[in-house]
């Protein structure tokens, strides 16, 4: 399959970059560029993107209010957004999880890494390293969380955790710390199918869009507690 990919970004020359490089693999399409981002939410939808490079700083309608508008359209929710960020480490990071990112990406990334990086998003997959997962985002989404007296998940998405099975937990616990589904699998002793099947499950129960937004709920809900040194 050709996974289609949009450009949205307010600079054009670093949008005819990516063009060339998108286009020169055979299983990649350019099928749009924009400028800001509610040209990308249009473009997103008319050209029928997979996936979607945004920008988070552009005029007008920036990239975070783009990605949580395609995050809230049913019509768009196999569309899968990367955020393109001048700097990695960055509480805009974080804004662009919660609004329905799956995942960042530096602007000054190797082209190989931007190419693996559309893929890993058309996959479904979190484009989050482990390093990124238990730093950055632990620091900023633990900042103003509640959790109950225990120290146990607390509020409306430690609910909606209980309808997770005991593995299903486990395997998120696993998620949220930015393994792989072969990873999680020799960690727990399973098959790595049967990760995938508790990975989907546990998706379809929070009402995940991907694994990066199961990593969020994991560390709003309190499930996991972030570890910042």
């Amino acid at each position: 399959m050709t996974i289609r990919v949009l450009l949205a970004d307010d600079q054009a020359l670093l949008r005819s970059a990516f063009r060339v490089l998108v286009d020169s693999e055979p299983d990649m399409l350019v099928v749009g560029e924009a400028s800001d981002g509610a040209e990308a939410v249009r473009l997103a939808k008319s050209e029928q993107a997979d996936v979607v490079l945004m920008d988070i700083r552009m005029p007008g309608t920036d990239g975070l209010a783009a990605t949580r508008l395609i995050s809230a359209d049913p019509a768009l929710a196999h569309v899968r957004v990367v955020m393109l960020t001048t700097f990695e480490v960055d509480e805009y990071v974080v804004q662009s999880l919660r609004a329905g990112a799956s995942g960042f990406l530096g602007k000054g990334a190797e082209p190989d890494e931007l190419l693996g990086a559309v893929r890993i998003a058309a996959a479904g997959e979190a484009l989050l390293s482990p390093v990124a997962t238990k730093g950055l985002i632990a620091k900023f989404l633990a900042q103003g969380e509640a959790y109950d007296e225990t120290g146990g998940p607390g509020g409306a998405l430690g609910e909606r955790l209980a309808a997770l099975t005991t593995r299903e937990r486990e395997v998120l616990v696993q998620v949220a710390g930015g393994h792989s589904n072969d990873e999680i699998a020799e960690r727990l002793q399973v098959s790595p199918l049967t990760v995938k099947t508790h990975v989907n499950r546990a998706m379809a129960k929070l009402g995940a869009r991907d694994r990066a937004q199961l990593v969020v709920i994991a560390y709003e809900s309190g499930l996991v507690r972030p570890r910042v040194e």
